[in-house]
């Protein structure tokens, strides 16, 4: 296991939000487990598909299953049940911060013009 995969009570919580299929054909070669941590692998350094290592299956197959559960909401259906059991157990706090800061911008900034027979020079003066 490498540094940055799945640790095996991670994997305990996240496989049971896993959607449960059997395909008809030959099994699968590559595991789960491992085409998860090469999509973890590249979303977290943010590599190519291509230069994904070999430990985590071909980059192919790996991509594939992303953008299959990508599609059919799957990733998007995770992180909200993740989010749910987490406010659940008072993990999250849901607070509200509004900031009333003003950034006022010059004239200038907007698109104002320049009085007739100012300089430059004489504006720096004025302001």
């Amino acid at each position: 296991m490498a540094r940055g995969d799945l640790t095996d009570a991670r994997w305990a919580v996240l496989e049971t939000f896993l959607p449960k299929g059997v395909k008809p054909g030959r099994p699968s070669v590559h595991g789960e487990r491992q085409l998860i941590d090469g999509i973890r692998f590249r979303t977290r350094t943010g590599i190519r598909w291509r230069d994904l290592p070999e430990r985590h299956g071909p980059w192919e197959t790996v991509c594939g299953l992303f953008q299959r559960r990508q599609r059919n909401g799957t990733w998007h259906r995770i992180f909200e049940q993740l989010q749910a059991q987490a406010d659940a157990k008072g993990l999250i706090t849901w607070e509200v911060s509004v900031n009333s800061t003003i950034a006022r911008a010059h004239q200038r900034a907007a698109g104002a013009r320049l009085r007739v027979g100012l300089t430059c020079s004489r504006l720096y003066e004025i302001v």
